[in-house]
């Protein structure tokens, strides 16, 4: 797939060459230069975080029978999808603050433009089925190994992904037809759609759209649905006859809770200031744009390794001397 996606992009490049510079640079954050050392300090934490544990949640899943259900099941694609966010950003950015390297190809910069898109979209689609995934356990108990079976659960992740490739698969080119006639330096950390979009001394009509529809779509649909999904679960769990099953199937949904506020919290807020805020890139802008990404992989793994009982005995488990 990544070769296939490589080829894409240099099929992109290839056509109206003219027009697309060959190299783009990204600014880091505005203001702070001279403070970047210190900035990326947190940000090799959480690089840290992010990779070591949705590494060993990934192998947790993959090699312990007892986790072989729906729920870890679509626990191991957020924590594939965040680690995959993690890796096509994070290395770039510590460049960035270590060594001063600003310099990105286009091919670079439309490939990286692409991943991070499309498994934000993905990551969009994984807190959905989770939030399914619940529903059915608490409203639907005794179905649910009949209705979310192993060939249920593979065509959900099938079309998580299928969704959040077509949805963001145009950026690229839509980025790409445009006309660079001024400035190369992209106001972020990574090339992010707009920002890119922003350079273009032609009409971008067609990408602003298409990108706020593409928003829309995500935030306002997933959103309503995992509400709705939601206010289903408190109708069924006010009903049930003892607090501790009340207790016992709140707690079951806490860490998703958490999950979902780190996703779309910061991620409302830097489309917000992004098409509403002042023209010109901002250091709080770049932070909050900077955090949508890193901190959903970072804290994930740390929220359901403290709010999941089974992920924490398989983690003593594995930790314990034999």
């Amino acid at each position: 797939p990544f070769t296939l996606l490589s080829e894409m992009i240099t099929t992109i490049l290839s056509n109206n060459s003219h027009h697309f510079p060959h190299t783009f640079f990204l600014a880091g954050i505005p203001g702070l230069t001279a403070a970047h050392i210190w900035i990326s300090l947190p940000f090799c934490f959480m690089f840290f975080l992010a990779v070591t544990g949705n590494g060993v949640l990934l192998f947790l899943i993959q090699t312990e029978r007892s986790l072989h259900q729906p729920m870890f099941f679509f626990l191991a694609m957020l924590s594939f999808v965040d680690l995959v966010l993690s890796l096509s950003t994070l290395p770039k950015m510590l460049a960035i603050f270590w060594f001063g390297a600003t310099a990105i190809s286009s091919h670079s910069c439309l490939l990286q433009m692409f991943f991070i898109h499309a498994f934000s979209a993905m990551e969009s689609g994984v807190l959905v089925a989770m939030a399914v995934d619940r529903f059915v356990a608490i409203c639907n108990p005794l179905h649910y190994a009949s209705i979310l079976t192993p060939v249920v659960v593979a065509k959900i992740g099938g079309l998580v992904v299928l969704r959040g490739v077509g949805l963001t698969i145009s950026f690229p080119s839509l980025a790409r037809r445009l006309p660079y006639c001024g400035s190369h330096m992209i106001a972020y950390t990574y090339c992010e759609h707009m920002a890119v979009v922003k350079l273009a001394c032609g009409a971008t009509t067609v990408d602003n759209l298409y990108a706020f529809a593409v928003a829309i779509f995500l935030a306002v649909g997933d959103v309503a649905f995992i509400a709705y999904s939601y206010g289903q679960i408190v109708r069924t769990v006010i009903h049930f006859p003892s607090p501790e099953a009340r207790a016992k199937a709140g707690s079951t949904c806490t860490a998703h809770v958490c999950v979902i506020l780190f996703f779309y919290g910061p991620g409302f807020l830097s489309v917000v200031m992004q098409r509403f805020g002042p023209p010109t890139a901002s250091a709080a802008k770049v932070i909050l744009a900077n955090l949508y990404l890193l901190f959903p992989p970072a804290l994930d793994p740390i929220v359901y390794g403290v709010k999941t009982k089974q992920i924490q005995e398989q983690l003593l488990k594995m930790m314990r001397p034999k």
